[in-house]
């Protein structure tokens, strides 16, 4: 066994929540090289780099799964926003077992479902750390009477904007997951102005400054493991020293001196410049007509399972071809005419075992029919 110490240096997991409006994704954007999943489309209006807004779960963990087997892609992964991903988990789960909403799965088992799938999503984000790449989930956040066990009364406090009934299962496992829990917040201040105190007087709100907490408040929760200052301004310079560490190897110049080759004048060393050969031309297979890819139009296939197609080189006969050998429907009835729960349940929420299916069909096919040089 091999013991390690010290500290590791690794790409950082951050979760920034705050009020709708205050400049999450601004503050994303900021980080090394970042591309979006956009859940809300909340980035419309800022030059980044982005993946085509997901139609379906499926389709966000695909994109997830993209950077994770390319981590030369970006050097961070934000996704914007963690709440409007959760309601896509959701979303899924219920059009995958036939459900019409989180509770009717009984026994509180939707609440578990849901728990179990978000902690796949947080899984497949932290093989994306180990890629090498920052993950970065901005999330926005609502206020709750909270009322301490041990205490008389309540109070109002900031929390994650997950699901309202799914919250409880699904905020703690985010807030877990993450390096840095970061509340953004303006900061505001009341002052009396006719002088009779706060209690009874007319009272006035003065400042609005953005500021982000980085530890844990009654009022609201974060964390960090930076030793950050409590209270810093909502700006990316005031962790850029975390998330970019400056590395630098102090080199002796006399050493360095003494690395580099002497060159003789006397007998120069003679180089071949390299020639650029042509390369051989490439020989492409011909594809028989009845191959080439033809991808339907929306009106046809639904959204959701078309931009699933499209991203997987899959055509509306391969998905037909598996349905009819399945014993499902007649391989030649069309898409169009399937039911909207076989479509959602089980084309759309299980395409992993559909594509698994896709792809071996695929291989039988080729087997059959060579192909011509």
């Amino acid at each position: 066994m091999k013991i390690i110490t010290g500290k590791i240096a690794s790409p950082k997991k951050v979760l920034i929540y705050g009020p709708e409006g205050i400049g999450k994704s601004t503050f994303a954007a900021q980080f090394p090289e970042p591309v979006f999943i956009d859940t809300e489309g909340s980035t419309k209006d800022m030059d980044v780099a982005r993946f085509e807004k997901a139609s379906s779960w499926q389709m966000l963990m695909d994109q997830i799964r993209y950077v994770r087997q390319n981590p030369t892609t970006c050097r961070t992964l934000v996704i914007d926003t963690v709440d409007w991903a959760e309601q896509m988990c959701v979303a899924d789960l219920c059009a995958r077992y036939g459900k019409k909403g989180v509770e009717d799965f009984g026994y509180g088992n939707g609440y578990v479902y849901a728990k179990e799938e978000f902690g796949r999503f947080l899984n497949a984000l932290e093989e994306v750390v180990e890629a090498g790449v920052n993950v970065v989930l901005t999330a926005h956040a609502q206020m709750r009477k909270f009322e301490q066990p041990d205490e008389m009364g309540s109070y109002d406090r900031w929390e994650l904007k997950l699901g309202k009934k799914t919250s409880s299962q699904t905020a703690p496992l985010a807030k877990e997951w993450a390096d840095m829990v970061l509340f953004a917040n303006y900061k505001t201040i009341v002052v009396n102005v006719d002088g009779q105190g706060t209690q009874k007087g007319k009272n006035k709100a003065q400042g609005g400054k953005r500021v982000m907490y980085t530890t844990h408040h009654p009022c609201w929760d974060a964390k960090n493991r930076y030793n950050l200052p409590d209270e810093v301004p909502f700006e990316y310079a005031s962790i850029r020293a975390i998330i970019e560490p400056v590395t630098s190897t102090k080199v002796n110049p006399v050493e360095e001196r003494k690395s580099q080759p002497v060159q003789d004048i006397t007998n120069p060393v003679q180089q071949e410049l390299p020639i650029n050969k042509p390369e051989p031309p490439v020989q492409q297979k011909s594809v028989p007509d009845y191959l080439v890819l033809q991808y339907s139009k929306e009106e046809n296939v639904p959204k959701a399972l078309l931009d699933l197609m499209i991203a997987n080189r899959v055509t509306e006969w391969d998905i037909q071809n598996v349905v009819g050998e399945r014993g499902y429907f007649p391989s030649d009835m069309p898409i169009e005419k399937y039911p909207e729960d076989f479509v959602k349940g089980c084309l759309i929420g299980a395409w992993e075992k559909v594509y698994g299916m896709i792809k071996e069909s695929q291989k039988t096919l080729d087997k059959e029919i060579p192909f011509n040089n």
